[in-house]
């Protein structure tokens, strides 16, 4: 258990502690800019310019507040990168923008009407750099009757993609992309082509899908019992299905591609605080913020890895600084709700209704591994809800101190805050959101993940490659006396820390990383967070390749029986990465980039082969992890077939260092014919059609051999172990990562949330 410690919690001097990644993130997506694109902020001007704007607000409720002094607290606490508000007030506070606030739901009624009225929303939404939910399930089910017309409705699914291709066409202000969610209840009669919708990967790619579940549904899963599908638009029941049946849909889809994810319907509505109001029907992009109809939600976190202290060498939670920090972040994210430009009037109402903030953290793996806890043990889930119990009982402290200062939320009559003990400023206030660039800024593990790993090969555009370790990995392994570049090496090619020789044995249980937790062990740290948060989670729950349809079931199940809100998961390699993105390495680790020769002792073998062309020799050379290099010489050096050959042949070893499957370059390259084939006299003579088809069949001579046997069950060793890496970003080439619900890069920004 985190021991606590009583200091005075005051804050350090501020000192902006950015690292060149963070700069190059925020140059790229935070800093102000002028017509011609150039930066004309610095950061410490940027956090200067939200702290300045937020705490106006103070002057709403005291015209003779110090506004000053209150943004200089505010300022403080972000330059020591202990707590960051979402990317929305980070980017447009104090600007002509002006909208604040992360994420929003809109309500979407079966008529031509409203539908497209939320699309308009939902541009505007977008426009301003905010995320959208929504609930799909009042939509009437395809081929259902078009009273207006005669005609027949074409289903809630087709629309999705009409909100989709508005999301893929405005860019958030410049600086976000377009992020929305699609929620459809089980009990929807088109719920089968939903939960398929996106087995097709090209489709809504700027959609999060999830299934609304019920107590019910879940419990006549268990029991293998029918339920009934009804239709929204006359509240009729057209049909019953097996909700065993349903489920192992849902199960399949999520095994194959990571969606939908599931939301507990039931268990967000018993949370919602204010149900005079409303029932809930959907949630932000990615599920951690239940919002009824045209409500939005600021986020922010806290910084976990620097609500630390060391006492004689034993580090400890800072709770004291933890407790000044909830306090202060709680106003801060209020304030927000009083400065910020809603993008429409509606949201304006509700938000000021409820006044819903959503404070979280970031950090929490890093804090773990200072506090010398695996993420992977029973100890963790225990620091997990100690940790997230005393941030939430300090943030309702703190917004019921605002209430007795500025006025309980308007919504509260009627509701359990109503009474004078209970009275809050803010319906809900708490909440873990996916920290997306904030933990990049902040120099941190993202939200309550894992670590997704130690160390990172990272190419700055175009330029060399550089390794990016984890810091808090890097200062315990100066500390501990084992840090050494080659050690960062083995790791960001691949090795994994618990077979390199020469780390501590308590490190290596301590300094896990995503791939390495049971998926269990990640459902119940969500949990533990969970059950002190007011809104929701959002977490991925990680597979390996090789996990079964059953263990994902499990998850799911698991989840509801602990009290989750919803659940995502994500199997190594359901969504295809980019040829280069990793390689095998000898223990199964993976290999970030083409592989590099590591030893100068090849071994090949070189081949005459006749083509139309003239004699051929093909060269084919293997290291110890397979097919390495292929070279081929045909006529004299100069000529245009040779050069073609050659660039053929530089080709394919880069494939072959990059993972590709012999079987797949022979695939493509036999059969290409040109105008001199080759034939042997007689009946079933040889024919080579042209040079590429040669050298396909000097490599399948390879592809029965052992080595080649070798490589494949390497490039199987890959695909099991290719962690959350699904493909390239298109800003900057580096690893695209799936965490929290989302796409993102670890290096430019770039994300789909």
């Amino acid at each position: 258990m985190a021991r606590r410690n009583v200091d005075n919690g005051k804050a350090q001097g501020a000192k902006i502690g950015f690292s060149n990644n963070a700069l190059r993130v925020l140059e790229k997506r935070y800093l102000k800019k002028d017509a011609q694109g150039n930066t004309v902020e610095t950061p410490e001007a940027m956090l200067r310019r939200v702290a300045r704007a937020v705490a106006s607000a103070d002057r709403i409720y005291d015209p003779k507040a110090d506004v000053a002094a209150r943004a200089e607290e505010f300022w403080t606490l972000m330059a020591n990168l202990e707590f960051l508000p979402n990317s929305p007030t980070l980017m447009n506070a104090g600007r002509d923008v002006g909208q604040l606030s992360a994420c929003f739901v809109l309500p979407i009624e079966d008529s031509m009407e409203s539908i497209f009225e939320a699309v308009t929303n939902c541009a505007l939404i977008h426009k301003s750099g905010g995320g959208t939910g929504f609930s799909f399930s009042k939509l009437r089910p395809e081929n259902d009757m078009v009273g207006s017309t005669g005609g027949a409705a074409s289903g809630p699914v087709s629309f999705i993609d009409i909100f989709d291709t508005a999301t893929r066409i405005v860019k958030q202000g410049g600086m976000r992309r377009g992020a929305s969610i699609a929620i459809l209840n089980a009990s929807h009669p088109d719920i089968i082509k939903f939960i398929r919708a996106k087995k097709d990967p090209n489709a809504l790619q700027n959609f999060n899908l999830s299934v609304a579940l019920t107590d019910a549904f879940m419990e006549a899963v268990k029991a293998g019992s029918a339920y009934d599908l009804i239709n929204p638009r006359s509240n009729e029941v057209v049909g019953r299905v097996n909700a065993q049946d349903v489920f192992n849909e849902i199960v399949d889809m999520a095994w194959e591609t990571g969606e939908p994810g599931v939301i507990f319907i039931d268990q967000m509505n018993r949370a919602n605080p204010t149900p005079e109001l409303g029932m809930i029907e959907s949630t932000n992009p990615c599920g951690e913020q239940p919002l009824l109809p045209y409500e939005s939600c600021n986020l922010g976190s806290i910084n976990l890895a620097r609500m630390l202290i060391t006492t004689d060498g034993t580090a400890q939670v800072n709770y004291a600084r933890l407790s000044q920090t909830v306090k202060i972040a709680v106003r801060f994210l209020d304030n927000v709700i009083d400065v910020n430009k809603f993008p429409l009037p509606q949201i304006e109402e509700m938000t000021k209704r409820t006044r819903k903030i959503g404070l979280g953290v970031m950090g929490f793996a890093d804090m773990l591994i200072q506090l010398g806890i695996p993420y992977d043990s029973p100890e963790a889930v225990e620091t997990a809800s100690e940790v997230m119990r005393f941030i939430a009982e300090e943030a309702c402290k703190a917004s019921m101190e605002l209430a007795k200062e500025r006025g309980a939320f308007p919504a509260v009559e009627g509701t359990a805050l109503a009474s004078p003990d209970a009275r809050r400023r803010n319906a809900t206030c708490t909440t873990i959101a996916p920290t997306g660039t904030l933990n990049i800024l902040a120099g941190c593990s993202s939200g309550i993940e894992p670590l997704f790993g130690l160390v990172f090969e990272r190419t700055l555009d175009g330029g060399p490659t550089l390794l990016e370790v984890n810091p808090t990995f890097q200062k315990l392994a100066e500390s501990r006396g084992f840090y050494s570049a080659r050690l960062m090496e083995l790791l960001a090619k691949g090795q994994q820390l618990r077979n390199i020789e020469g780390v501590p044995d308590d490190v290596k249980k301590v300094c896990v990383i995503a791939h390495e937790v049971a998926p269990d062990r990640h459902v119940e740290v969500q949990a533990a967070f969970q059950r002190h948060v007011h809104n929701a989670v959002s977490k991925t729950v990680n597979f390996p390749n090789t996990a079964t349809r059953e263990e994902v079931a499990r998850a799911f199940t698991l989840a509801h029986e602990r009290g989750l809100k919803g659940i995502t998961i994500f199997r190594y390699g359901c969504r295809k990465a980019p040829l280069a993105i990793g390689q095998p390495t000898r223990d199964g680790g993976v290999r970030i980039g083409p592989r590099e020769r590591l030893t100068e002792d090849l071994r090949g073998s070189t081949t005459k082969i006749t083509t139309g062309c003239g004699s051929m020799y093909v060269t084919v050379n293997l290291d110890d992890q397979g097919l390495f290099e292929v070279f081929s010489v045909l006529g004299k050096s100069g000529g245009c077939a040779a050069a073609q050959l050659e660039s053929t042949s530089r080709l394919i070893s880069l494939a072959l260092r990059s993972g590709v499957a012999v079987d797949d370059i022979i695939k493509h390259l036999s059969a290409i014919r040109c105008p001199t084939p080759y034939k042997e006299f007689g009946e079933g003579g040889k024919e080579v059609l042209s040079c590429a088809d040669a050298i396909s069949k000097v490599l399948l001579k390879f592809a029965d051999r052992k080595a080649h046997v070798e490589n494949s069950a390497s490039r199987k060793s890959m695909k099991t172990s290719l962690r959350n890496v699904v493909g390239q970003c298109p800003e900057c080439n580096n690893l695209l990562m799936y965490e929290e619900g989302c796409v993102k890069c670890l290096y430019c920004g770039y994300g789909t949330c």
